[in-house]
């Protein structure tokens, strides 16, 4: 390769090919030290194990901090991988966690119970298919188990308690799983209840731990009781109580349908972390925006699928919904699939709103600040419940209403036309009407029909332009009919 080929690339802030050979030998090099410390945190939990003494204690503390900081990267090593990669590349991991977990002076260091949660949980597989991975799985639970239930219990009293009661720990952690899950989901709604009772309530700093340790865990359907405690939880602290971690990983569970939560739940998880919305509304654009073509009706189902539309409810979400749908459309100079699309979701905005409430909770000003508000209240009704013989005033009195926001100089201006467009591209369904009336008419098409589609069409021409497009619009309309007329004739006389 050309030198001053080379430095023009690495000027430009392309990596060359030296800096990808370093980058690759970094990572192996990582790689190397994991498995070597591996090994040897392995030789030393063994050591650990076997015996109890004073000097093995010692020794254990002394380690405590560096074995927390190879629980860490660990974590960051098996996060990228699934449950099988994991088991062909550490066939022992299962050891080494076991080991930690059952350790008391590891459990108890730091955030070391942390990391070793999150390890089993990336071990664990979600679809099981054979009965070994389903063996495995339940061996992960009874140690999540296990190291959960060292948060509030000294195990060996429970030991000691359960062995009276004559149970077994294959019956009884699975169990005590469980009675953990409704237990802080009771204190959860307690504290929820107390209100301004500062003594009863849950502290912030609690909340927030507990949801970093849920963060490996909301995908299993033991913890979704606890999650959507956690998700519905309003207390009255100025800032957010939960972690954006834990919000991160419920969003991309229910998007992922790896999670199923009630509607209510995930409403609360977009109002509540706006990041995850904005995810859940891109994720929504690339299924309907594919390359794949979809018909209205199958935009509807994907739609409604995506529960967007009844957060939507609430006007602070959909502004943020609506404004992504408006970037999209400027940087699609209106392609007719994002139209469709913005059509589709208003149709299921106001399915939502009826379903909620029969009177609506907020003004439509709330929901479209930058239109006039009888601009507004003509176009939120439905077209298509007009009956057929008195359709063409209404859309008459929506041209001149939209004509007089766009081209009155007094009070106009460019942002002004745009804002009226995309109100009335929100309502795509006069367009129909309007197609449909013109294409009935046996007179000379109304001026403000005309004007109408080549407003919806093309917003962004002037006044002249916006003109002379009417009158070939007119000229090409007499044509079609023309045409209409005269194969119907023929059909009518062979």
């Amino acid at each position: 390769m050309d030198s001053s080929l080379c430095s023009d690339l690495e000027s430009s802030g392309r990596p060359s090919r030296r800096d990808v050979t370093i980058l690759c030998l970094e990572m192996a090099r990582d790689s190397a030290d994991l498995a070597s410390d591996y090994q040897f945190w392995l030789q030393k939990l063994s050591v650990w194990e076997q015996s109890s003494t004073k000097e093995t204690q010692q020794d254990t503390c002394l380690h405590l901090s560096r074995f927390q900081e190879f629980l860490k990267q660990m974590y960051e090593f098996l996060k990228e991988m699934d449950s099988n990669a994991i088991l062909e590349r550490f066939p022992t991991i299962g050891q080494l966690l076991a080991k930690a977990c059952w350790n008391p002076l590891i459990s108890a260091y730091d955030e070391s119970q942390k990391f070793i949660i999150w390890c089993l949980c990336c071990l664990m597989n979600k679809e099981p298919q054979t009965p070994g991975e389903s063996q495995l799985n339940s061996w992960i639970r009874s140690l999540l188990s296990h190291i959960l239930s060292t948060i509030r219990f000294n195990m060996k009293e429970v030991g000691l308690f359960t062995e009276i009661l004559g149970y077994e720990p294959v019956d009884y952690y699975p169990s005590l799983l469980k009675n953990m899950v409704l237990s802080l989901v009771s204190e959860l709604r307690e504290s929820h209840l107390n209100g301004l009772n500062t003594q009863s309530r849950m502290a912030p700093e609690r909340m927030m731990s507990l949801s970093q340790v849920c963060v490996p865990l909301v995908t299993l359907p033991d913890f979704e009781p606890l999650v959507e405690a956690l998700l519905t939880y309003h207390g009255r602290e100025p800032q957010e109580v939960l972690s954006p971690e834990f919000f991160e990983a419920v969003n991309e569970a229910v998007l992922s349908k790896k999670m199923i939560l009630p509607a209510s739940s995930v409403v609360s998880l977009w109002f509540r972390h706006l990041p995850s919305l904005e995810r859940a509304t891109l994720h929504l654009f690339e299924k309907l925006f594919s390359s794949e073509r979809h018909c209205l009706r199958e935009m509807e189902c994907c739609i409604k699928e995506s529960l967007l539309p009844q957060a939507a409810c609430h006007p602070a979400i959909f502004r943020i919904v609506d404004e992504m749908f408006r970037v999209v459309l400027l940087e699609t100079d209106g392609a007719p699939e994002v139209l469709a699309a913005l059509r589709v979701f208003t149709w299921c905005l106001a399915e939502a709103l009826g379903r909620e409430n029969k009177q609506v909770k907020f003004a439509l000003k709330t929901y479209f600040p930058y239109g006039a508000p009888s601009l507004t209240a003509v176009l939120s009704q439905r077209p298509d419940a007009i009956p057929r013989s008195h359709r063409l005033q209404p859309l008459l009195h929506v041209s001149q209403l939209l004509r007089e926001a766009v081209e009155d100089h007094t009070r106009g201006s460019p942002r002004d036309a745009f804002e009226s467009w995309f109100l009335f591209a929100h309502f795509g369904g006069w367009v129909d009407l309007a197609v449909e009336q013109l294409l009935r008419m046996e007179a000379d098409p109304p001026e403000g029909l005309l004007w109408l589609l080549v407003f919806y069409y093309s917003p962004q021409d002037g006044s002249q332009q916006r003109a002379q497009t009417m009158v070939e619009l007119k000229a090409l309309l007499g044509r079609l009919l023309t045409l209409l007329r005269d194969g119907q004739h023929r059909c009518c006389n062979p």
